[in-house]
């Protein structure tokens, strides 16, 4: 795999698609050929062992012709596709700062290296990491144990160091969830919530770790209404959020939504996605692996615009050959700053 960006190496269509199984079928191959999206995103279903995954993620690519990126979720805890026993188990990423006690931001930096090495052994070149998003006491369970920490500057250093590690191991870091979740109270699985704190806030403490990666390749919108900018919308949907992330944050990477099928969004999936094309995502992002309503969303996000593919292009450029790492060395480190820990 390669950073190309030639003409045709990002792809056309704004979309990121999942598959429904763990083998490509012929019609997934057909579709994929004729819509052209940008790239693939994989989940439990799609991962069985390490040479399946192999199969897996090249016949992706050979279904475009071209090395187009393979994405996952594998953040460590509850959130991780690639798992024992053919993959390393994590503590939740919250859990393991903890754990790490001063030494938190070197030890999420190794065990992101050991992650990226996992990944790209296997043709997954994008993780959907670092979770920057900032703990609060009424951070709802479905994400607070994902995050890395409740002070906002110790989520910066952690989240850059993340970011940095998987860039290190020839993985694309997608931060997430801009402008940022840890406020919501809701799951956005299921519901739509609303933060109400102010601007001024907002803008010292949430916004705060997303400014210290505004500089990565890629992210990833929340499904979150924040009042104080936008009381009608999600941010998905929300140009003034948009405008938010782009400008208040300062972030100039290549832009994608949360997952679509997600009921904190309203209206058909066609609906979801040219509001959030519109609003001034780059990328749909859809996950479920459905073929029909894969249909659906490529049509409505349509292709890339030009500003769009030169973030795509830009994002691919960052995507190198792996650092050389003895990746003995680097368990070893980890487990001692764990181990220390543990008897202090």
């Amino acid at each position: 795999m390669t950073g190309a960006t030639g003409p045709g190496a990002t792809g056309s269509g704004a979309t990121i698609f999942g598959c429904s199984g763990p083998v490509l079928t012929a019609d997934e191959s057909a579709f994929f050929r004729d819509a052209d999206p940008f790239g693939f995103i994989l989940f439990a279903r799609n991962v069985e062992t390490p040479e399946q995954v192999l199969r897996l993620t090249s016949a992706l690519r050979e279904s475009v012709g071209r090395d187009a990126p393979v994405l996952v979720d594998q953040e460590g805890g509850r959130v991780q596709r690639l798992r024992a026993p053919h993959w390393r188990e994590w503590l939740p990423p919250l859990d393991q700062v903890a754990a790490s006690g001063a030494q938190g931001v070197v030890g999420m930096a190794l065990r992101s290296r050991i992650i990226a090495h996992e990944l790209r052994a296997v043709g997954i070149d994008a993780n959907c990491a670092p979770c920057a998003d900032l703990a609060t006491a009424d951070t709802h369970p479905f994400l607070r144990n994902r995050c890395y920490g409740t002070d906002p500057l110790q989520v910066a250093a952690i989240a850059r160091a993340v970011a940095a590690a998987h860039l290190a191991g020839g993985v694309l870091p997608v931060v997430k969830h801009m402008p940022g979740h840890g406020r919501s109270t809701g799951d956005t699985h299921h519901d739509l919530p609303t933060v109400r704190a102010s601007a001024d806030t907002l803008d010292s403490t949430d916004f705060l770790p997303f400014r210290a990666v505004a500089d990565m390749p890629m992210a990833m919108t929340a499904h979150i209404v924040f009042a104080a900018f936008d009381p009608d919308h999600p941010a998905t949907q929300s140009a003034a959020m948009i405008d938010v992330i782009r400008n208040r944050i300062g972030f100039g990477g290549l832009l994608m939504t949360d997952d679509l099928n997600m009921q904190a969004l309203a209206g058909s999936l066609g609906e979801r996605t040219a509001r959030s094309i519109a609003a001034g995502c780059d990328i749909a992002l859809h996950c479920k692996g459905d073929l029909v309503e894969m249909q659906a969303v490529a049509a409505a996000a349509g292709l890339m615009s030009d500003a769009t593919r030169a973030r795509a292009a830009a994002a691919l450029a960052q995507r190198g050959t792996p650092d050389p790492v003895d990746i003995g060395a680097v368990e070893a480190d980890l487990a001692a700053i764990l181990q220390g820990n543990a008897h202090v």
